[in-house]
């Protein structure tokens, strides 16, 4: 773990392997593949005539040669025809039979083109799908870091319906918030620590209600301990849940040997998105760490837009943070 989509050149990445959409000859072509064999050197070529190729969907291994990286692992997506021939099912094994040869040669960290986007035609947005589908699918049961690298902008996009919607969404709460004048700003604020009485709310019963230790009790829980106690209450191992959270298991042994931990924002949103927590929940565990949902931020908008729609896929969430140029959870 974690998924990491980053913007870079991908015959640059000090990686264990990377990964190469090749054509069925393996004898270089255009595109990543040409750019991969003229940074790897002639010597790549030399020891891709041995292999006899590769079929669509399949992948091979050679050396890296003159690559940061160790391996190559060439692999071959399918040619879009319309999406009736197969192509998802090819291009998703394309991706697992990659993830697979680098566990088998013990690779601990592997980044990935968009395969198949380029010239052989595959809608990006459908490309981008499977590829996050197939590689989160993978890291649910493996631990590996995995890079999904973007050459450039015009080589990313995710659906646009899903974009649009996100946009409103943001234009709907995060203009308010920037264009409230100071004055109207504190006025909120004061309405929103003035006691409940003033706002025409009774008065707390004195009586105690039942339970009241146990809510006493949570009151002073830190985030360490509200997040441990979630995972119980969810019925996961904490392996399950740090993979949903795209979160390394060194970070994770971190905040469970720690009762006083203090994560970073991303890194809350992470855990409330694996737990599946209802937005109130959410806010919950986000004010334990210390932070709070604001609609003055582009990247809170977008993962509260998620939890509100019930969709806790943190890969999905990150392509479109990516898409909206935030930073993403996890990692």
């Amino acid at each position: 773990m974690p998924l990491h989509i980053v913007r870079n050149d991908i015959t640059t990445m000090r990686v264990d392997a990377i990964v190469n959409a090749a054509n069925e000859s393996l004898l270089g072509g255009g595109g990543v593949d040409g750019a991969i064999h003229r940074a790897a050197g002639p010597e790549l070529l030399a020891e891709c005539r041995a292999l006899g190729g590769c079929k669509t969907g399949q992948a091979k291994l050679t050396k890296g040669y003159r690559l940061p990286a160790k391996f190559v692992i060439h692999t071959v997506g399918p040619i879009w025809k319309g999406g009736s021939h197969a192509e998802r099912e090819l291009l998703a094994s394309a991706y697992r039979a990659s993830l697979e040869l680098a566990l088998a040669h013990g690779c601990e960290t592997v980044a990935f083109p968009l395969i198949s986007s380029g010239a052989y035609g595959y809608p990006k947005d459908r490309a981008l799908k499977v590829a996050v589908d197939t590689i989160g699918d993978f890291l649910l049961c493996h631990d590996m870091t995995v890079y999904l690298v973007i050459f450039d902008r015009a080589a990313y996009t995710i659906g646009g319906k899903l974009f649009a919607d996100i946009a409103a969404y943001i234009d709907d709460r995060y203009v308010d918030a920037h264009t409230d004048s100071r004055e109207t700003q504190r006025r909120r604020m004061a309405m929103a620590s003035a006691p409940m009485a003033e706002e025409g709310y009774p008065a707390p019963c004195a009586t105690a209600p039942a339970g009241l230790d146990e809510v006493l009790g949570k009151l002073d829980e830190s985030f360490s301990q509200m997040l441990l106690r979630k995972i119980d209450e969810a019925g996961l191992t904490d392996a399950q849940c740090y993979k949903k959270a795209n979160i390394d298991r060194k970070l994770f042994s971190k905040i469970r040997s720690d009762v006083h931990y203090k994560p970073s924002k991303a890194t809350a949103m992470a855990f409330a998105v694996a737990l599946e927590l209802p937005l109130e929940e959410a806010r919950e565990m986000l004010g334990k760490a210390g932070f709070a949902f604001s609609h003055a931020s582009k990247f809170d908008i977008i993962v509260e837009y998620f939890i509100a729609h019930q969709n806790y896929n943190i890969f999905e969430i990150n392509e479109a943070l990516f898409a909206f140029d935030q930073s993403l959870l996890g990692g």
